[in-house]
C-alpha cells in the first residue's frame, strides 16, 4: 500500500554525469510494501484453499499443512497481521495529514477523472501529450482506494466470522452469512485487481518492463520522475518542465533547489 503521506519525500542523487534518480519512498514504506504483500500471498493461498475445497490442489495444500485446523489457524493470525499493518498505515496517514500538515497526495479529486479522459484521448491520438500527474497519478490512487476499501472490508468480516457469537449478540444473525459473502468475493475482487491490475503496472506495463525497481530501491529515474509526475516535481523543485511531442522536456534546476532537497 502506498500511504497519503510524503514522509519520504523526494531526495536527489547525484551520478557521474549529474543527477539520475530520485527517492520516493522511504525504508519504511518498501519494507511495509513487502511485508503486506507477503501477507496477503499467505492469505490469498490459506483462503482459496478452504473456499474451494472441492479441488484436489486445495485438498493437497491443506493436507501438506496438516489438515484444515492448521489453515485457518495461520489464516487468522496472518489475518490479524494483515488488521497491524492496515490500522498503523491508516493512523499514520490521518495523524500525518492533521497533524503533521502533510499534502494528501493520495486523496481522489476532480482531476483524476479529467485525467483519465485525457490520457484516453492521448492513446487515440487526438492528442500529443499525456495528464500532467502529480505524486502519484489517477490509476494509482483508483487502485490504492480499491485496495485499502476492500483490506477494511475484509478485516470487518474476517472478525465478524471469527468471532459471530459476540457479533450477533448486538448486530442482526443474518449479519454472519452476510459477511462470509462479502468475505471471500471482497477478497477475489482484491486478488484480481493486484492479480491483472497491479502486476500488470509493476512488471508487464512497457513503462517500467521487465520490472519496476522503484519500491525495491526507493528510487526512480529523473526522466521518469519528469515524465510520470511533472506537476510533482514543479511543485518541489520550483522548475517548469515544458511540455512537447513526449510531454514534458528536461528542465535546469536552481542550484538552491539542489541543496534543498539532498
Amino acid at each position: 500500500m502506498r500511504s497519503t503521506d510524503e514522509r519520504e519525500g523526494w531526495d536527489m542523487k547525484e551520478g557521474t554525469t549529474g543527477i539520475s534518480h530520485v527517492k520516493r519512498f522511504s525504508l519504511y514504506r518498501i519494507i511495509e510494501h513487502w511485508l503486506t504483500a507477503a501477507v496477503f500471498v499467505v492469505l490469498v493461498v490459506t483462503g482459496l484453499s478452504q473456499k474451494f475445497y472441492t479441488f484436489n490442489l486445495s485438498q493437497w495444500f491443506v493436507m501438506s499443512l496438516g489438515g484444515i485446523d492448521n489453515i485457518r489457524l495461520v489464516h487468522r493470525v496472518c489475518g490479524m497481521i494483515f488488521v497491524c499493518l492496515v490500522t498503523q498505515h491508516v493512523l499514520i496517514a490521518f495523524f500525518g495529514v492533521i497533524g503533521k500538515k502533510w499534502l494528501p497526495s493520495m486523496l481522489i479529486t476532480r482531476k483524476d477523472f479529467t485525467d483519465a479522459v485525457d490520457n484516453l484521448k492521448y492513446y487515440f491520438g487526438l492528442t500529443n501529450s499525456q495528464a500532467r500527474c502529480g505524486r502519484y497519478d489517477y490509476k494509482q490512487k483508483f487502485e490504492y482506494w480499491g485496495i485499502l476499501a476492500g483490506g477494511l472490508i475484509m478485516v470487518a468480516t474476517g472478525l465478524t466470522l471469527w468471532f459471530p457469537s459476540f457479533v450477533a449478540g448486538f448486530l442482526p444473525g443474518s449479519i454472519i452469512p452476510a459477511a462470509k459473502a462479502l468475505h471471500t468475493n471482497v477478497a477475489m475482487m482484491i486478488f484480481l485487481i493486484i492479480a491483472l491490475w497491479h502486476i500488470y503496472n509493476s512488471i508487464f506495463s512497457p513503462e517500467v518492463f521487465p520490472l519496476d525497481l522503484a519500491i525495491i530501491t526507493g528510487r526512480i529515474s529523473l526522466d521518469r520522475m519528469m515524465r510520470e509526475h511533472p506537476i510533482e516535481f514543479e511543485r518541489l523543485f520550483g522548475v517548469s518542465i515544458g511540455e512537447g511531442e513526449n510531454g514534458v522536456a528536461a528542465p535546469q534546476m536552481r542550484e538552491e533547489r539542489r541543496q534543498e532537497s539532498s
